[in-house]
């Protein structure tokens, strides 16, 4: 694989990180790079397969080689980046096998906070719900990209509620990779659009204090929502 891999974006992904060398600034760190990657990985400008040129980006963003490849041991630490012996580093191409353990950690961390909606400050419910309207609105304009981003939103508030800074720093970190499997998929809207109605009907299950049924609830969306990604690598291989 090179920098010609199919999975990479057409033009030069590199030359937009260009705007991104303000937010790196003077005396930039290693996490402050690494943070700007992960957002433009987040965001598909440097899509799955994508081989991350320390050349190109060292232009880009302004910052030597040594500050990208700390940058890097970061990414690969967050299982978003690979890095290929004499080859380079790539942005991950996740498989059936990453998909199913990412759903075992969210039904763990998510159910979590489920669990803990009972419980949970009226700001934390809060913002589950308005995670939802966001979506719906991002659906109205038919921005599917921001119904994806409004659905990570809506499980990192879900797992929020269980008021845990462990469970919220290890779910930050699994949804990451989850947008991995998200921007493999040919239809953005035929991915997220289903689970609109699902993330409301749980935002009112746990409104009503129908904690069991909440529960049975998200158990079955995970099932759904692992199958579909699982089902589309499947004739993407085929």
């Amino acid at each position: 694989m090179d920098g010609s891999s199919p999975h990479t974006a057409p033009g030069d992904p590199f030359a937009r990180l260009v705007a991104d060398r303000a937010r790196v600034g003077r005396g930039s760190t290693a996490q402050r790079v690494a943070d700007v990657l992960r957002d433009r990985i987040a965001e598909g400008a440097l899509p799955p397969g994508t081989r991350l040129s320390e050349e190109a980006l060292g232009a880009a963003l302004g910052v030597s080689r040594n500050t990208l490849r700390e940058a890097f041991r970061l990414l690969v630490h967050g299982r978003l980046v690979v890095h290929q012996v004499n080859r380079g580093v790539y942005v991950r191409v996740l498989g059936p096998d990453d998909v199913t353990d990412i759903f075992t950690v969210r039904r763990a961390l998510e159910g979590a906070g489920l669990r803990a909606a009972p419980h949970a400050p009226p700001d934390r419910l809060g913002a589950l719900a308005g995670a939802v309207s966001g979506g719906e609105a991002a659906a109205r304009a038919g921005d599917w990209a921001a119904v994806g981003t409004a659905d990570l939103r809506f499980h990192r508030a879900l797992g929020g509620l269980a008021g845990s800074p462990r469970i919220d720093e290890y779910l930050n970190r699994v949804l990451a990779e989850l947008r991995l499997a998200f921007l493999a998929m040919p239809s953005p809207q035929r991915l997220h659009e289903p689970f609109l109605v699902r993330n409301r009907r749980l935002v009112e299950l746990l409104d009503r204090g129908a904690l069991h049924h909440a529960e049975a609830e998200l158990d079955g969306y995970f099932t759904d929502a692992q199958q579909l990604l699982l089902d589309s690598m499947r004739r993407a291989d085929a």
